[in-house]
């Protein structure tokens, strides 16, 4: 969806535009191609839009100044397969797709580098450009202004894309900080969902007429910031790319996919059925979570972190794995620095 919402700023701009459909988009291009407006979309694609599906995507390319790829986590080793390896290397590649990867010594590596490591192994050399920040699709296609991050090692393709796509309303950073953007704004997914329990335990607890209740709610979202500090520090991340992760943070509980089953977790429900409902819901922050849940129990284990400085973390790979109840350590998120 957000690959297809960057249609708007760069359609708007007067460039061409081509959306090209995996194989399980067949549908949706036919419905764009009918009426000019994606179905989960509630306003039309700007006029001049081409779409094609995917046994059409060499033709779609063909004189493509650059390529986005809008798949998600399930996606990216068929990416890979499927486009990367068949593209002509010379023709840049902005990615949307939102992730992490924990190798066997527990570290943490980009979807960028991932997709450049296995390239290289196929005797192909490219580097991906890839897109963080807080901007959801809805929100972009209704024009909110939304701040974002390209990253990437070529500074003139990024110049070149943000020239192409920036808008009065879609404003974009450029940074060289591709594991720090990347890391920070897969780690966000993770958290929101802890956070999103605290929504579900006020409904549980009060009932959903009790309405919202932000103390929790903050108090969540202040242990997932100074966790993901941690987290992005030991990645090397930059300043810049920890704040751009904190505001992705703030609009993922918010709104979106992430929520919605961080709120059915709090509320008592468990990940089967919390699933069972979301039925056919991508859902990036389970992906992300037991990725870097993993990484960090390898990197406890070799010394190089101690666990208690993660509880959040913990606690929501203990109840995505283990089935345990939502309701939050919040003991284990006080302080003494009063000595």
């Amino acid at each position: 969806m957000m690959g297809s919402a960057l249609a708007f700023p760069t359609r708007e701009n007067g460039h061409e535009v081509r959306l090209v459909g995996t194989p399980l988009d067949r549908e949706i291009i036919d419905a764009c191609r009918r009426s000019g407006q994606h179905p989960k979309f509630d306003r039309p694609f700007p006029p001049g839009m081409k779409y094609y599906q995917f046994e059409e995507w060499r033709d779609a390319v063909t004189g493509a100044d650059f390529v986005i790829g809008g798949v998600s986590s399930f996606g990216v080793d068929w990416f890979l397969d499927e486009i990367l390896t068949e593209l002509d290397p010379s023709v840049p590649v902005l990615s949307v797709t939102k992730g992490l990867i924990d190798r066997e010594d527990g570290s943490l590596i980009s979807y960028p580098d991932y997709w450049s490591a296995k390239l290289s192994e196929r005797g192909i050399c490219r580097k991906i450009n890839a897109i963080g920040g807080p901007c959801t699709s809805y929100e972009l296609v209704y024009h909110d202004h939304s701040e974002v991050a390209f990253c990437g090692e070529d500074a003139a393709a990024l110049r070149m894309m943000k020239e192409t796509m920036e808008t009065s309303y879609y404003h974009i950073s450029l940074t060289r900080d591709v594991l720090g953007l990347e890391s920070a704004v897969a780690l966000k997914n993770a958290y929101a969902l802890g956070i999103a329990m605290t929504i579900g335990l006020v409904n549980r607890e009060h009932g959903p007429e009790a309405g919202l209740h932000f103390n929790s709610q903050a108090g969540a979202f202040y242990q997932a910031t100074r966790e993901m500090t941690k987290l992005l520090k030991l990645q090397g991340a930059e300043e810049d790319s920890v704040a751009i992760g904190i505001g992705d943070l703030y609009v993922t509980v918010y709104g979106g996919r992430t929520r919605k089953i961080g709120i059915l977790l709090g509320e008592g429900k468990s990940y089967d059925e919390a699933m069972e409902i979301l039925n056919g819901v991508t859902l990036e922050s389970l992906v992300v979570s037991r990725r870097v849940a993993r990484a960090i129990f390898k990197k406890s284990r070799q010394g190089e972190l101690d666990l208690a400085d993660f509880p959040l973390l913990v606690h929501v790979n203990d109840v995505l794995e283990q089935g345990k109840d939502a309701r939050l350590p919040w003991e284990s998120f006080t302080f003494d620095h009063s000595f």
